[in-house]
């Protein structure tokens, strides 16, 4: 499930240049298409355990794989209203994965937790990876970017096909598990954890939509472009294996949190205006952070919680608002370039937000648990 959670991210922007010009998409479009589905993320998170404890987790997976294949499918068939129902679909669906994923971890590999969130995260990197370095050749081997985009609807699809057995053998028993719990949102740590997911999300969902573009922009052609965001990307799956399995072994994790913080922003900044030879490295340098960071904000759901209930509440809130807010980073991109003509204020931005992120990663990082910090029973 998790090879399929970025790639309607990175695959539109993989062949962005070729839609636009083939299409006439204007800017509002192409914004609503890069911004809104991230949006989906946060809007339809909250939603997540409250299908679980009336379908099951397993069984609402499934579900919401099937509305990611049918969206993958339905954006690949190239009319502008598909393509905006067909991506805000895949959002939607992306955004009940997201929050069930990390309460199945913790219920299910208490003695793994490392390994585990280093192997689902390292599976989302991949997704981005394989939508970015496949999706420009998928176009040039075929010559439609309709069927380069439609393909990304057939993983999808076999990983429905995976997991529908599980959903099938589904106890009952275990429907009302992953709603039960407390309430988060009068905690200060877990604001504490929902701030350092926004900052990072911002940083995130940018590198996936307005990273190749901006390389374009540079003069870097289409298929070096992606493999150079692939590549990253692929740095992104190492930084998100080793984070975790650093991360549980500290007592505190606020050094990991700003070191991958600060060089995310900085290797995102570098990439949009340091020099051009150097590109590689820059782009290796948000790889590596990138990664790293969106693991870390990740286990950080496991980490400040005692049991797979309280993990469950954490993940709705964390991704709900996270990405709710972290959508904004998307969006300012796109303004910032609108209004200037160039990525290089939006760099100045990643590095404020690298800073923000942090700040609040070093608060997130302290020994604590959410049940014991202001957490109500409900």
């Amino acid at each position: 499930m998790g090879l399929n959670l970025r790639t309607v991210f990175s695959s539109f922007a993989a062949v962005l240049t070729e839609i636009t010009a083939a299409t006439g998409l204007p800017p509002l479009v192409v914004t609503l298409l890069t911004t809104v589905p991230v949006t989906f993320l946060g809007l339809f998170a909250p939603l997540a355990p409250g299908l679980a404890r009336r379908f099951g987790a397993e069984r609402t997976l499934l579900g919401a794989m099937i509305v990611l294949t049918l969206g993958l499918t339905v954006r690949g068939l190239g009319a502008v209203p598909a393509m905006l129902a067909g991506t805000f679909a895949a959002g939607a669906a992306i955004a009940v994965v997201n929050v069930l994923m990390p309460g199945l971890v913790k219920r299910d590999f208490q003695h793994r937790l490392g390994l585990m969130s280093g192997l689902y995260t390292m599976s989302i990197c991949g997704a981005a990876a394989l939508g970015a370095g496949f999706t420009h050749p998928l176009y040039e081997a075929t010559g439609s970017w309709q069927t380069a985009l439609g393909f990304w609807a057939l993983p999808a699809a076999a990983a429905a096909l995976l997991w529908a057995p599980i959903a099938v053998r589904q106890r009952h028993a275990r429907r009302g598990r992953i709603a039960a719990g407390p309430s988060v949102w009068r905690s200060p740590l877990a604001w504490q954890v929902t701030l350092f997911m926004v900052f990072q999300a911002m940083m995130s969902f940018s590198v996936f939509a307005w990273l190749a573009p901006s390389l374009r922009e540079r003069g870097v052609d289409g298929g070096t472009a992606g493999t150079i965001v692939a590549v990253s990307i692929v740095l992104q799956m190492a930084g998100s294996l080793l984070a975790p399995a650093l991360a549980v072994r500290l007592r505190r994790q606020r050094g990991v949190n700003v070191a991958v913080a600060l060089m995310t922003g900085t290797g995102f900044a570098l990439s949009i205006f340091g020099p051009l030879g150097g590109i590689w490295i820059w782009t290796g340098l948000l790889g590596l952070g990138q990664g790293s960071l969106t693991a870390a904000a990740l286990t950080m759901i496991v980490l400040r919680t005692r049991d797979a209930h309280t993990a469950a509440h954490l993940s709705g809130m964390m991704q709900g608002v996270g990405y709710g807010v972290g959508s904004t980073g998307t969006l300012l991109v796109g303004w910032l370039h609108a209004a200037t003509g160039s990525f290089a204020p939006a760099g100045f931005m990643f590095l404020t937000i690298g800073v923000l992120c942090a700040l609040f990663g070093w608060r997130a990082g302290q020994p604590r648990f959410v049940e014991d910090d202001g957490a109500r029973t409900v």
